[in-house]
């Protein structure tokens, strides 16, 4: 594995023009672009501006104009969808009595920083492999002066550890209370059989009532029905040594989450998922208009 996750500085950078660039945004990632250096930011954009024949044949304009369609309408979308999503359905679940917040492949997520008086009431647990890990508090600690004293960071190998034995051995984590897992950007990237040896893990650790959100692939990903969107998104993936290996039914995935005990309590579908999260942003960007990529859904699943 290289020093750095490319798909995850790829995301931030994706959040962190959002924020910059917009009045009205989906998603604002406030810190994003303070985990980036200069050279970072600018060496993404002038790689994607000059990129644009690949993700838009036959484009015409400046690279500012390119850069804008690459990011609005191939960067963006997941990271902004599946990021609002994810933390409008943590509100809830707070409010619900949820007091411990797990994010899976944590990258550079910013949460526990951007969002202090909220995060505050929760206890978190950032989990990335350790090279990653090292890497975004490496990022954090020339940013911020502390750690606020909830969060807590855990390096550790998502495919090879047996998730539920190492947090109950390596962590204060307390299976009593509810938590709230997010799995944001992981199913894509392991095979099907690691993906739900996570989730049986995860379920072995929390309490009834507890969640996981995450998003999928659906079946048509690496076929020739996807949308020239996914199938550029899976080529770009693969050039940064990130290939991505499953994709899933809406049945495969009702199985697998019924067989590791959770039961599905929200399902959204792209249009579904435009509608909700995107459609302010394109009434105030009626130039810039941003979809949901057509092959990825997002779910919600509660432990029996």
């Amino acid at each position: 594995m290289e020093k750095k996750s490319m798909t995850a500085l790829v995301s931030a950078f994706s959040r962190a023009y959002h924020s910059e660039n917009n009045i009205v945004k989906i998603f604002n990632d406030s810190v994003a672009k303070l985990l980036l250096s200069k050279q970072e930011y600018s060496q993404i954009e002038k790689s994607m501006a000059q990129g644009i024949q690949f993700f838009k044949p036959g484009f015409r304009g400046s690279d500012a104009d390119a850069l804008r369609w690459i990011v609005d309408n191939q960067l963006s979308p997941s990271p902004l969808g599946r990021s609002a999503f994810c933390e409008q359905v943590l509100k809830n679940a707070v409010y619900l009595g949820v007091r411990q917040y797990l994010i899976f492949a944590a990258g550079y997520d910013s949460f526990a920083y951007r969002l202090p008086e909220w995060a505050s009431q929760l206890q978190i647990f950032e989990l990335d492999h350790p090279i990653v890990s090292t890497d975004k508090r490496n990022r954090i600690n020339s940013i911020f002066e502390n750690k606020p004293d909830n969060l807590t960071y855990i390096p550790v190998d998502l495919t090879d550890t047996e998730i539920d034995k190492y947090l109950f051995t390596k962590t204060d984590f307390d299976r009593s209370k509810l938590s709230f897992c997010s799995l944001l950007g992981i199913s894509y990237y392991i095979s099907k059989e690691k993906f739900k040896n996570l989730i049986r893990g995860i379920s072995n650790m929390v309490d009834k009532g507890s969640s996981i959100i995450f998003d999928y692939p659906d079946q048509d990903t690496y076929t020739d029905k996807a949308e020239e969107r996914t199938k550029k998104q899976v080529k770009m993936a693969g050039g940064a040594g990130e290939t991505m290996l499953a994709s899933y039914s809406y049945f495969d995935m009702e199985a697998l989450l019924s067989d590791c005990g959770f039961l599905i309590y929200e399902h959204l579908e792209p249009k579904e998922i435009t509608e909700q999260y995107f459609t302010e942003y394109n009434r105030a960007n009626p130039q810039h208009i941003m979809s949901a990529f057509d092959n990825v859904n997002y779910c919600l699943a509660v432990r029996k």
